[in-house]
């Protein structure tokens, strides 16, 4: 599941952007949502890595049977969604580039499964020493 998160990463980074990737599953493996940062390429704020898999899964009467699988810690805006929704299950690939929200999710009974993946955190820190400006634009430092 991981690796669909990774792609769309790298997608991102290909166009641009951020390599924050993500994907939607349900709890079999069956892809329900991918999606990646497009707050650069849509001039859009809100479009985080989760949230744009979240909205390529479109509609559903609930998410109590689906795993977000996402490249980074997600942030408070991304954790927010998972508990909003009642996402019960989160795969991280790393968490060392920025700690998110995750702690809080799992004070909240959300399942977190921190890979601590190489790849991914080798792949943020190349971005970030790369593009330090649109890093901290993305979790809202200065």
């Amino acid at each position: 599941m991981l690796a669909v998160a990774v792609a769309e990463a790298r997608a991102g980074l290909a166009e641009g952007g951020i390599p924050i990737g993500a994907a939607l599953f349900t709890a079999d493996g069956e892809l329900l949502g991918r999606g990646h940062n497009r707050r650069v390429q849509d001039d859009d704020a809100s479009t985080h890595a989760e949230t744009a898999a979240f909205r390529a899964a479109g509609r559903r009467a609930g998410y109590r049977d689906t795993v977000m699988v996402t490249t980074l810690s997600p942030c408070w805006y991304c954790s927010g969604l998972v508990r909003q929704f009642g996402i019960p299950r989160v795969v991280i690939g790393e968490a060392r580039t920025f700690h998110g929200g995750h702690d809080w999710l799992a004070e909240h009974g959300v399942e977190i499964t921190l890979l601590d993946d190489p790849g991914c955190a080798a792949m943020m820190a190349g971005f970030v020493e790369a593009r330090p400006e649109l890093w901290f634009e993305d979790i809202g430092r200065d």
